[in-house]
This record gives C-alpha cells, structure tokens and sequence, in this order.
C-alpha cells in the first residue's frame, strides 16, 4: 500500500536545514528515508520517498514551495521533514533533485508544464 503526504509549508530552520513542513496528524513512525526521489508530472511536484516494511510513502514537494527548494541546491543544505512532532533527515535529497532537475530540463517527456516550471525555477 501506498500513502501519499503533501508538504504544506518549506523554511529553512535555526539549524541551517530545509525544512519541510507536514500537517500535525501526518504520521512519520516507523518510516525511514529511501534516497530516491520520483516526479509527479501531472501534479508539478517532486516525490521523496519513505519506506517500512510494508510500503512506501510519498512525500509530495509541490511547485508551490520550489522557490524555497531552490536554497538546497545553491546552499548544500540537508533537508529534513516534520509534522511538528517527529523529525526525519531525508537522505541523498539533494542528489537527486539536481539529478531530476537536470534530467527535465529541456526535456518534454515530462509534460511541458513541468518541463517549463521547473526551469523557471531552477535554471539559471
């Protein structure tokens, strides 16, 4: 089984981290960071993976909070998702969103709208 998780909110905290923010009753126990990162064409999101012994949850970064993103690529910063009361480092996020990244640019299999958002975003 799959779930599904929408950052509701992106800011870089007092220990110098992306953080990402979750609603309060999302729920982290038990999960723990894949590295991998998927891309939601359709929905103009990035997807981190979390991983249990059962399933994955999907960690939906939407192109609302790209503009905020963009300071772990130009800051090397790690990144860390919450839901206020639990806290999980999400391993290799940079890596593979610069892949990602690089990976869309100029490319239209990704649809044209997300080809286009991210590089406006992101491409200098």
């Amino acid at each position: 089984m799959m779930k599904r998780i929408t950052v509701a909110n992106a800011i870089i905290n007092s220990n110098n981290e992306l953080q990402l923010e979750l609603n309060s009753q999302d729920d982290l126990s038990g999960l723990k960071p894949s590295g991998q990162m998927l891309v939601d064409s359709e929905g103009l999101s990035f997807i981190y993976l979390l991983e249990n012994d059962d399933a994955y949850t999907y960690i939906s970064v939407p192109d609302t909070i790209w503009n905020t993103l963009k300071a772990v690529i130009s800051d090397s910063l790690p990144v860390v998702v919450t839901n206020g009361r639990e806290q999980l480092l999400l391993e290799q996020f940079q890596e593979e969103l610069e892949y990602l990244i690089e990976n869309i640019k100029g490319n239209s299999n990704y649809g044209e709208k997300m080809m286009n958002k991210v590089e406006a975003v992101f491409v200098n």
